[in-house]
């Protein structure tokens, strides 16, 4: 795995750089700033890269709008966004974006290891890996789209945990059904919301990258 990492935070940045360094990870930049990771990313064309929120010179946006550079660059690269908390409107900016290969994470994840290399991995894989705090808020938000609203509760509770990044054992694990109940209920979410077999994306991550905009729309500034 090769990583480029963009974090304004020396103690944060050098840290992480070790930790994967540690693991056999190819680190192959640690920069400061939006401008820095770009050159990078043009230079490395890295697998993954793992990028703060707000970073300098205004710490507002930088990170996401770099991110979603990044990607048009480089289509297909992965993207692992970090934050010191929960920031749904800039997290939607990235995920409008489409495709799959992205996660969103609280910083404070960072610390758990296990849990943050299979967020690493699950991304470069082409999957997602969403912080569960942030689809917590997103819960709580109204559901402007009717599809969405087609949902069950069950249903709705497994499509949260595909949006954490789950896969179909983990979910039934959390939930304490079987395999198949999952699969049954994956299979009537793909139904409710519309995803077709022949749908050349996967339905998937087109699903988690559906609900997200979705309980996200509500909750977007005025004037972004």
């Amino acid at each position: 795995m090769r990583i480029v990492i963009a974090e304004d935070d020396l103690l944060l940045r050098e840290g992480v750089a070790m930790l994967l360094r540690a693991e056999g990870v190819d680190v192959l930049a640690a920069v400061a700033n939006a401008e820095d990771f770009l050159a990078a990313v043009d230079e490395h064309a890295p697998d993954l890269a793992i990028v703060d929120v707000r970073m300098p010179p205004t710490h507002t946006d930088e990170g996401i709008v770099a991110a979603v550079e990044a990607r048009r660059r480089q289509p297909g690269l992965a993207v692992l966004v970090l934050s010191a908390y929960v920031e749904q409107a800039f997290a939607t900016d990235l995920f409008t974006d489409g495709g799959a290969g992205l996660g969103y994470l609280l910083k404070e994840r960072v610390g758990r290891v296990e849990e943050f290399l299979d967020a690493l991995h699950r991304v470069v894989d082409g999957g997602t890996a969403i912080d569960p705090e942030v689809v917590a808020q997103l819960l709580t938000r109204g559901r402007p789209d009717n599809r969405l609203e087609r949902l069950s509760t069950r249903e709705r509770e497994v499509l949260a945990l595909m949006a954490e990044g789950l896969g179909n054992g983990a979910i039934a694990e959390r939930l304490v059904v079987t395999d198949g109940a999952v699969h049954k209920h994956i299979r009537n979410i793909f139904a409710k919301l519309d995803l077709s077999p022949a749908d050349r994306a996967d339905r998937r991550v087109t699903a988690v990258l559906h609900y997200l905009r979705g309980q996200a729309a509500g909750s977007r500034p005025a004037g972004r």
